[in-house]
């Protein structure tokens, strides 16, 4: 399992109409929405969980930071640990979990489950009781290996607190180019696009290539919100068939993103997101006019007239970057009054996707860091 320490999650308390982790709490379902706390590291725990639908981050806070430990859903059991406390007083939380999309788990209550345990025949409960001390083991291990990793961030080695990204630009090179590999060695074509079962593609990245559970996760909302990816059912009708329909942009991202990296700070591309709203509105006027030449000379002042209607405070200012960048040339006014620029056309349009991409990880990062 990967680990990692950032700045920890708000830690509110659940707040379903009660706190789930309360004593005396009867079974029933729990509704969780995006980023609610199901219970947090060391809280008193009275019940176990079954995950019914969507999917819960798991992770332990660290000083300032926290320590990434994987992501379940449906089907899977979580909150089991305590329960198997050898001290019924130390029946507490060992890691946090947050619902990372609209989730719902079944409670069972631990007086609930010891009721259905008792009724168990004696050779059953053995076994039951010997499968708990390697999981009170195990957990041990675990916990061991988490804090040597922090300590590794943390130490002295590392000058101090280091600064962390929940995607690091070298996570969303390996990811792209595991994805892109998998799925020219794997995926099947059909309507046009690649798909490959999340199984098979999960397997590569986690237990091959080693990436993370909560990053794997992540990258596939991240293709989601780029258009990168489509989902469609499988044989028991879930949603576990990805769909690929540009595979070949999953190498180009990569090729920029390598790029990027080994470039110097003040040489690599940086587009704000005021100005990527200004490049897109750019290339949409070059469209709808039916430009196909490699450079050309686009109106500015309606586009910043259309901004200012929507009280967006946007100016030529905003276009610095995209100057700086080679994608146009200093903006003039004619003597219509009109404010122009030439647009290295397909440069901007090669690298526009890659530029969306990149400002949509940052952005990943900046939600992460404020959880």
């Amino acid at each position: 399992m990967g680990l990692r320490a950032t700045k920890p999650p708000a830690l509110a308390a659940n707040s379903n109409n009660q706190s789930s982790d309360s004593e005396g709490k009867k079974s029933g379902l729990v509704t969780l929405p995006i980023g609610k706390i199901l219970f947090n590291e060391g809280d008193k725990a009275y019940s176990l969980y079954i995950i019914q639908k969507g999917q819960l981050r798991l992770f332990r806070p660290k000083g300032k930071g926290f320590v990434e430990l994987t992501v379940l859903r449906a089907g899977e059991v979580i909150g089991e640990m305590a329960y198997f406390a050898e001290d019924p007083n130390d029946q507490k939380r060992s890691c946090s979990a947050q619902a990372i999309t609209p989730t719902e788990v079944i409670e069972i209550s631990f007086n609930a489950f010891t009721k259905t345990l008792s009724g168990l025949n004696p050779w059953f409960k053995t076994i039951f009781n010997t499968l708990a001390e390697r999981l009170r083991k195990t957990n041990t291990r675990l916990k061991e290996l988490e804090s040597n990793s922090v300590s590794t961030i943390h130490g002295s080695n590392s000058g101090g607190q280091s600064e962390y990204k929940f995607f690091r630009n070298i996570d969303i090179i390996r990811l792209l180019s595991t994805f892109f590999l998998v799925l020219k060695a794997h995926g099947e074509n059909k309507d046009n696009a690649l798909e490959i079962n999340r199984k098979t593609l999960k397997h590569y990245a986690i237990d091959i290539y080693n990436i993370t559970d909560s990053k794997f996760e992540e990258f596939i909302n991240l293709l989601k919100s780029q258009d990168l990816i489509s989902f469609a059912a499988d044989k028991d009708n879930l949603l576990n068939i990805f769909q690929f329909p540009r595979v070949d942009t999953l190498r180009s991202l990569f090729l920029f993103l390598n790029t990027q990296r080994n470039l110097a700070d003040e040489k690599r591309v940086i587009i704000s997101d005021k100005c990527e709203i200004i490049l897109h509105k750019i290339l949409n006027q070059l469209y709808e006019k039916k430009i196909n030449t490699p450079m050309a000379i686009v109106e500015l002042t309606s586009i910043f007239n259309e901004f200012k209607a929507k009280s967006m405070g946007i100016d030529a200012t905003d276009l610095k970057q995209a100057v700086d960048s080679k994608f146009m040339s200093e903006p003039i006014v004619g003597n219509d009054g009109k404010l122009t620029s030439t647009i290295d056309y397909e440069f901007l349009k090669k690298n526009f996707l890659p530029i969306c991409f990149m400002n949509a990880v940052n952005k990943v990062n900046d939600k992460k860091s404020k959880l």
